[in-house]
C-alpha cells in the first residue's frame, strides 16, 4: 500500500492503472435527466506514470475513426483526469494513456460521460483516494446532469437530481430478469442539437404524466418489470426530436406497437429495448442498425492498478 500523497504533492511513483468503464443509457423514457441504466460495453483506459509529457494512444474508438479522437490536453479522459488530480491536490509529472473505446461515439450510449468518468476514476486512483460525492460532482460538471455519469460511477439504475449546485444520485438494483437489446444505427447525434429541438414549456398535463410515469420507471426496472410497457412511456422529448433519427423514432414506435418496451436512449439515436428475452421480436426490420443484447452493468467504473 502507497502512502497518501501530501496536498500538492508531485506523484513521482510511475505508477500504472487501468479503467474500466461502462456505457449507460439515459432517461429510460420519461425520466429525462434524471434515470440512468449502466450496460455492459466497456471504455477500457490504461494509464501510466511518466517522467513527463504527454502521450496518448487511440487503438480504437467507438465504432469512430481514430482520426476524429484528439490526442493532446483536450482529449475528454485528459480534460477531466487534470481537474480531478487539481481537486485532489496531486500532480503526475507526465502521463500516458492508451485508450481501447468499444461504446459508440456520439449514439446515446454515454460515450462522453463514460470518459469523463475514467479521468476522474483515474485521478482518484492517483491519489489513493476512494471515489466519493465529490467525484460525483467533479464528473456531471463536464455533462452539466448526472444520469449517465452515476450510471458508470455506480452501476445498476441511478435517480440523479441537483440540490443546491450540487449533483446528486442515487443507485438502486436493477430486476434481474430485465435484459436490454440496443439497436444502434451508423448515423451520430449530437447532444447539444438534439437539446436544442426541445421546446421552453410543455403542457402542464405531459410534465405530469412524464412526473408519475418517471417515478413508474423505478419501480419497474427493480420490482415490477411487467410494467415496463407503461412506465418506459414519454411524452416530454422524444417526440420533440424525432426529426433528428426519424428511423430510430419508427424502431421506437414499432416495436412498441409490439408490446416491447422500447426508449430512444438518451439524446439517440440508438433505440433501447427493456426486454425480458434478450431479443427483438421476429419480422421487426431492423435494417441499418446494429442490433445487440447488453446485460446490466452492477458494477460502475473499476480501477486496478497494473
Amino acid at each position: 500500500m502507497h502512502p497518501m500523497p501530501h496536498w500538492g504533492a508531485v506523484v513521482t511513483a510511475l505508477r500504472g492503472f487501468r479503467a474500466t468503464v461502462p456505457a449507460s443509457s439515459a432517461n429510460l423514457g420519461p425520466g429525462f435527466d434524471a434515470l440512468g441504466l449502466a450496460l455492459a460495453r466497456y471504455d477500457v483506459v490504461e494509464l501510466q506514470v511518466t517522467e513527463g509529457g504527454l502521450k496518448i494512444e487511440v487503438l480504437d474508438a467507438g465504432a469512430g475513426g481514430v482520426e476524429d479522437v484528439p490526442t493532446d490536453e483536450s482529449h475528454l479522459v485528459v480534460r477531466a483526469l487534470r481537474r480531478a488530480c487539481e481537486h485532489l491536490d496531486v500532480r503526475p509529472p507526465g502521463l500516458h494513456l492508451r485508450c481501447h473505446n468499444s461504446i459508440p461515439h456520439a449514439r446515446g450510449l454515454g460515450s462522453s460521460a463514460a470518459a469523463v468518468v475514467t479521468g476522474v476514476a483515474l485521478g482518484y486512483a492517483l491519489a489513493e483516494r476512494p471515489l466519493d460525492a465529490d467525484a460525483l460532482q467533479l464528473a456531471a460538471e463536464f455533462e452539466g446532469h448526472a444520469d449517465n455519469a452515476a450510471a458508470s460511477l455506480f452501476g445498476g439504475l441511478v435517480v440523479a437530481w441537483s440540490e443546491d449546485g450540487r449533483f446528486r444520485a442515487e443507485r438502486v438494483e436493477p430486476n434481474a430478469a430485465i435484459r436490454p437489446v440496443v439497436a444502434v444505427p451508423a448515423e451520430k447525434s449530437s447532444t447539444n442539437t438534439t437539446r436544442g429541438l426541445l421546446p421552453a414549456r410543455v403542457p402542464h398535463a405531459d410534465a405530469a404524466h412524464s412526473a408519475g410515469r418517471a417515478a413508474l420507471a423505478v419501480l419497474a426496472v427493480t420490482e415490477r418489470p411487467e410494467l415496463l410497457m407503461a412506465a418506459t412511456e414519454d411524452r416530454l422529448h422524444q417526440d420533440y426530436r424525432a426529426e433528428a433519427y426519424p428511423a430510430s423514432t419508427e424502431l421506437v414506435r414499432t416495436l412498441r406497437a409490439q408490446g416491447v418496451p422500447a426508449t430512444i436512449s438518451g439524446a439517440g439515436p440508438t433505440v433501447l429495448a427493456l426486454t425480458l428475452t434478450g431479443i427483438l421480436p421476429a419480422g421487426v426490420d431492423v435494417t441499418g442498425f446494429d442490433v445487440a443484447e447488453l446485460p446490466v452493468d452492477r458494477d460502475g467504473v473499476q480501477v486496478v492498478a497494473r
